[in-house]
Parts: structure tokens; sequence; C-alpha cells
């Protein structure tokens, strides 16, 4: 590598996303040992062979990080990529987190959902609801935003829906709730700055390639 080349800087999801990232990196040679020691309080991580380097973000902050050009490519899930609506090239279905975004409640409230009526839906993910509901459905709802356990708005009478990741479906079984709609299929995406695309286009591609082979 020559001297004068610039970094590429990666942002990844704090845990599994990034941990799952770096397994699959390192299959393609990317090594990045320092990131696997798990006292360190070091914040960026370097490969100075590849000139590459790495950080770990909250998964929603990553789609901003690369937008604005902190990180030239980020790792993070299609439902953050979604909710936070942030410019960036999404180049690769990484193939792991996979899960559905649903419309989730109890059975009872499946007919609330064929009758376009106003309905209140509980969700981390508001703008993916709302998009959901009113450009795909047509239907006026109102949207509770919820930071933990959504599963409770149905329970507690909060909401007659939720909208909510949903992997084995146990922890909605378990609080007597079910799958209603399906909204999207998710999984874990990799996305680049728009700019960084244009001036490292090369490095960038050959990277997305090695990874897409060993997928």
């Amino acid at each position: 590598m020559s001297e004068d080349m610039r970094y590429i800087t990666f942002a990844l999801g704090k845990g599994r996303l990034a941990n799952k990232t770096l397994d699959i990196l390192d299959r393609i040679g990317v090594h990045c040992e320092e990131m696997k020691d798990k006292s360190t309080r070091k914040l960026i991580f370097v490969n100075e062979e590849l000139k590459f380097k790495f950080f770990l973000a909250k998964g929603p902050d990553v789609p901003t990080y690369v937008e604005y050009g902190a990180a030239d490519i980020g790792v993070v899930g299609k439902d953050t990529l979604l909710e936070e609506g942030r410019r960036a090239y999404e180049v690769l279905d990484l193939g792991f987190g996979k899960c559905r975004m649903c419309v989730c409640g109890p059975e009872s409230a499946r007919e609330l959902l064929q009758h376009h009526e106003m309905i209140r839906v509980a969700s981390k993910y508001p703008h993916i609801a709302k998009d959901y509901f009113y450009n795909k459905k047509h239907q006026t709802v109102d949207i509770i935003k919820l930071n933990g356990s959504v599963e409770l708005g149905p329970i507690v009478g909060l909401s007659d829906v939720i909208v909510d990741i949903v992997e084995t479906g146990s922890t909605l079984k378990e609080n007597g709730l079910v799958v209603l709609e399906e909204i999207c299929p998710l999984s874990a995406r990799m996305i680049v700055n728009q700019v960084s695309m244009k001036m490292e286009s090369q490095r960038i591609m050959d990277l997305v390639h090695k990874l897409k082979a060993n997928l």
C-alpha cells in the first residue's frame, strides 16, 4: 500500500452485527485484531497495512456517520436504514441478522386492519409504521413511539397493534400476540457514503466483490 493512500473508515453497529461483520472481513483477509480485545478502551481501530479504520457506533448512528462522511462504509440493519432515512448507497445485503418487520397484535385486532379504522399503533419505528399505514395501506392511524418492550402496548391497552421486528415470534406467542401483517424482510446491509463511492470506488468495489464471493 502506498504511503499517501487515505484511510477508508468503517462504522459498525455495536453487538452481534459488528461481531458477524468482523468474522466475514476476517475471511477475506481484512483483519483487525485489536477490536477483539474486550477490555480495550480504544474507540478507533486501525489496520495500517490495508489503510482501514474501524469504529463501533450505536446502530441508529451508523447511517448518520456515513451520510456526513465521518465513515466511508457502514454496516447496519435494514430496519435502521428505513427508520433513519439517511442518504447513502446500499451496496450489499450481508444476509445475516435476518428477521421481519411486522404488524402484530392480538388475533382480535386483525379485522381493524381490514376496515381502515382509526387505530393506535405503538412502535420503536414510527417512520416505518407511518410509511406502511399511510402510503401502502392508506389507513389513518395514531402512531405512538415507544423505546422499550412494545409488546406491552396492546396488553395494557395503550395501542391496538404494534409494528416491530419479529425473529422467531416466541416473545409474541408468550404474550398472546400474533403476526397480523408482514411489512418487509430485514437483514444486515453495507452502506457507502456517496462521495466516497466516487473517490474510492475501486477500493470499495473490490471489497464488496470479495465479500459477495464469501457470503
